[in-house]
C-alpha cells in the first residue's frame, strides 16, 4: 500500500502545485481537491493490486512514472478513474508486479487502450503490443503524447502513409477504414507495438 499512498500523495500535491500557480489561493484548494479526486482512485488501485514489486526495478519504475512520466501517469490515472466511475473492474492478477494497471473491460471490444500505465481490454495476446506503449511513455516522458497527438494530426490531413499502405491486403474503400486501416496503425507508436507484437487491422 505504500506505493499507492505515495501515488495519491504526488497526484495531489502536483495539482495544488497547479492549482496554486495557477489561480492563488483559491486555486489552491481547488488544485488539491482535484488532484486528490484523481490521484486517490489510482492510488487505490496502485496499493490494491500491488501494480509495483517492492524490488529495484519495481521502485525505478514507480520513481518514473512519477518524475519523468508524470505527465501520462497523471492522463492514465483520468483514464482510470473514468472506468471506475462506469463500473469497470481492475484486473489485480494482471496488474500485480507489471508496473501497470490493468482494467478488465475496455473501452470497445475489439481494441485494447493504453495511457500512461493505465491499460483497459487487453488479453495475454495483445499485452506485449500495450506494454510497448508504456514503455515508449517512460522514455519520452512529457514529449509522448505531444508527438502521439502530433503523428494523428499529420497523418490525418497529410496522409504519406499511402506511399507504403499495403493496398491489396486492406483497401481504403470507405471514409471508416481512412482512419482504422489508415492513420491508425501507420501513426509512429502503433507501427512500432505491431512489429513486436499484433497484427495490424485490415
Amino acid at each position: 500500500m505504500v506505493f499507492g499512498i505515495l501515488s495519491a500523495a504526488v497526484h495531489t500535491l502536483l495539482g495544488a502545485l497547479l492549482g496554486g500557480w495557477a489561480g492563488g489561493p483559491l486555486g489552491l484548494v481547488i488544485g488539491t481537491v482535484v488532484g486528490l479526486l484523481v490521484g486517490a482512485p489510482f492510488g487505490w488501485a496502485v496499493g490494491s493490486a500491488r501494480t509495483y514489486a517492492s524490488n529495484p526495478k519495481g521502485i525505478l519504475l514507480f520513481v518514473v512514472d512519477h518524475t519523468w512520466s508524470l505527465a501520462n501517469t497523471v492522463v492514465g490515472a483520468i483514464y482510470l478513474a473514468a472506468h471506475l466511475v462506469v463500473g469497470h473492474r481492475l484486473d489485480r492478477v494482471v496488474c500485480q508486479h507489471s508496473g501497470r494497471v490493468n482494467v478488465v473491460q475496455g473501452v470497445s471490444p475489439r481494441y485494447a487502450t493504453t495511457l500512461g500505465t493505465v491499460c483497459a481490454g487487453s488479453s495475454p495476446r495483445i499485452q506485449r503490443h500495450e506494454d510497448v506503449h508504456i514503455l515508449q511513455a517512460r522514455l519520452l516522458g512529457p514529449l509522448y503524447l505531444p508527438l502521439v497527438a502530433a503523428n494523428y494530426v499529420l497523418f490525418t490531413v497529410a496522409p504519406v502513409w499511402l506511399l507504403w499502405h499495403d493496398h491489396v491486403n486492406a483497401p481504403i474503400d470507405r471514409f471508416t477504414r481512412y482512419f482504422e486501416i489508415g492513420v491508425y496503425p501507420h501513426v509512429w507508436h502503433e507501427a512500432i507495438a505491431y512489429r513486436i507484437q499484433g497484427t495490424p487491422p485490415r
